[in-house]
């Protein structure tokens, strides 16, 4: 026919597998990634991933121009480099996009990369992590699991956590204990993949069958995790906006959900929704944040966020609340300076809702897409509640990259005075009516350090903070072993940039150390639906697979609100 075979004792390797063959194209052995291989070339859709070989050997090295018998092959003259102990064979896809052709919309999300390297290392690095371990059928025969389900067990924090929980499927009511009043509920953060953004970036998504892909597909799927986990709250991103209207909004209210949506601006098709079951809770306000703002060039990217204020349904305590944000922050790596000004935008929000008696706050809950790794100074920020970014290289606020592009130094201060937003991450008109308050306090006790006061505020400067002690859901490593926790998953990349992060009370043993109740009560985390490491998410080819279909993981928590 119109193309050659590979050899028999090749097509051994690749189960049968047909490729186009020309003059150009190569068999190239990568640098090894892991213990196990795949061929990510052009492949039908019917057809499964190979098993590996139990060949240990890697370096480059290429065919014979001539393919003749086995004994001819052994003995051509080819040579090994950098042996090693393990491989991963690939099949260079010459269709496959280079990094100046892929879409300015989702650029690929690389960690630990070298920018400074030539475009012929960055492909072979793009190669290399495109194939990490993948053996579908032989993890199927070692774990007698289904095609493509990923096993996540639920954590519990404490022995009471799981009584309640045999209690609440009984149908019991929400314990009171002495003077507290406890109310238990869940709230998942889930990034569900905006199917124009997935045609978008469809390089990102090349070890997927194409009817996985597909928005009919991949809707039933992702409605099906929602009944299942059965949260009380849910916070989604990249929603479409024309999905939502036609088919998400009421399938969800079908399920007894109450849905506010906030779509991104300028001509951006998806944005973010916070669901919530009315029987749990009722709405008291409901707030969108646009991160755009026409008169301030720093602020020129499309991302939103939204806070709502929520009641839960006590029968004894109808001043309880609660703040929700959701929010997908930036992407782009090498604009750390955007970022922290969107997340200083989102917390000044959340600061002029979730405010009551006596300068303390209600409990807050901020889940998204912070496209931030863990570690990150953007990370600890939210966790610390403070960031000094004198000096801090704008590459380097998210983490994302190990080798950052952008090597320019945070500037100081990060956003414009017009923007209205203090250091302190709230609105100037509430900090300046807390500071002249401070002010005259100040005043009556030491009338004589002005001076002093004015020099720490300028030493100030380049120190960001939040009043917010917020701890986070996951721990972002397994205890055990040390790898990491992964809630993103696709060709090019996998890591954790998915968090909830909550107000934690003084008797949460799971909160970070050091985290204070200064809030009027607060949240007790009572369990959380463990995440996985990318090893168990290439046993079922990635994200998204046959019963996960976006390629971020669902996060799941229970809390337990004290209202004292």
């Amino acid at each position: 026919g119109r193309y050659s075979m590979l050899p028999r004792h090749v097509q051994r390797l690749g189960r049968d597998w047909v490729t186009h063959w020309n003059g150009s194209q190569i068999l190239a052995l990568n640098s090894p990634l892991s213990s196990c291989m795949r061929w990510a070339g052009h492949y039908p859709p019917w057809a499964s991933f190979p098993l590996p070989t139990s060949a240990d050997f890697s370096a480059n090295w290429r065919f014979p121009p001539f393919f003749g018998p086995w004994r001819q092959f052994q003995t051509s003259n080819w040579h090994l480099d950098n042996y090693t102990q393990s491989c991963c064979f690939h099949l260079p896809n010459p269709s496959m996009k280079s990094e100046g052709e892929e879409p300015l919309t989702k650029k690929r999300r690389l960690s630990g990369q070298d920018d400074t390297s030539t475009p012929e290392q960055e492909t072979n690095l793009s190669n290399q992590k495109e194939v990490s371990c993948l053996s579908v059928a032989q993890n199927e025969e070692k774990h007698g699991s289904k095609k493509g389900t990923i096993k996540r067990h639920w954590e519990y924090f404490c022995q009471q956590s799981k009584t309640m929980k045999i209690a609440k499927n009984k149908g019991s009511d929400q314990s009171t204990t002495g003077s507290e009043t406890t109310f238990d509920f869940r709230v998942m953060s889930y990034n569900i993949l905006s199917q124009n953004l997935l045609e978008d970036n469809s390089h990102l998504y090349k070890h997927c069958r194409q009817r996985l892909l597909f928005w009919t597909y991949r809707f039933p799927n992702i409605l099906q995790e929602i009944k299942e986990l059965d949260a009380d709250v849910l916070c989604l991103q990249e929603v479409q906006e024309d999905h939502y209207r036609a088919e998400i909004k009421s399938s969800l209210e079908s399920l007894g959900y109450h849905c506010e949506y906030k779509m991104r601006t300028g001509r951006k098709p998806d944005g973010c929704a916070i669901c919530f079951k009315t029987s749990k809770f009722s709405l008291i306000s409901s707030t969108p944040v646009e991160f755009f703002r026409r008169d301030i060039p720093l602020l020129d990217r499309d991302n939103v966020g939204l806070v709502l204020l929520l009641q839960p349904r006590f029968h004894c305590n109808t001043s309880a609340a609660i703040c929700i944000a959701n929010t997908h922050l930036l992407y782009n790596p090498r604009r750390g300076d955007i970022k922290l000004t969107q997340l200083a935008m989102l917390l000044a929000e959340i600061a002029s809702v979730a405010p009551q008696k006596h300068g303390s706050f209600c409990p807050i809950i901020i889940c998204g897409d912070f496209n931030s790794v863990p570690g990150s100074p953007l990370y600890r920020f939210i966790k610390e509640g403070k960031l000094n970014y004198e000096g801090l290289a704008i590459g380097k606020v998210s983490g994302q990259e190990q080798f950052p592009r952008g090597q320019r130094i945070l500037p100081i201060p990060i956003w414009p005075k017009k923007l209205g937003i203090s250091q302190n991450c709230v609105y100037e008109i509430k900090q300046q009516q807390k500071e002249e308050n401070a002010g005259e306090k100040l005043e009556a006790a030491k009338p004589d350090n002005t001076q002093e006061i004015v020099i720490a505020s300028e030493k100030l400067s380049s120190k960001l903070q939040h009043h917010f002690k917020l701890s986070s859901v996951y721990s972002h490593y397994f205890p055990e072993t040390g790898i990491p926790e992964v809630t993103t998953c696709h060709s090019r990349s996998a890591v954790t940039v998915d968090y909830i992060f909550y107000s934690a009370a003084n008797d949460d043993t799971a909160a970070q150390p050091g985290a204070e109740d200064s809030f009027c009560g607060g949240l007790k985390l009572l369990g959380r639906l463990a995440l996985v490491t990318e090893k168990d998410l290439w046993t079922v080819n990635g994200l998204p697979n046959e019963n996960n279909s976006s390629d971020h993981l669902p996060l799941l928590a229970e809390f337990r609100l004290i209202e004292r």
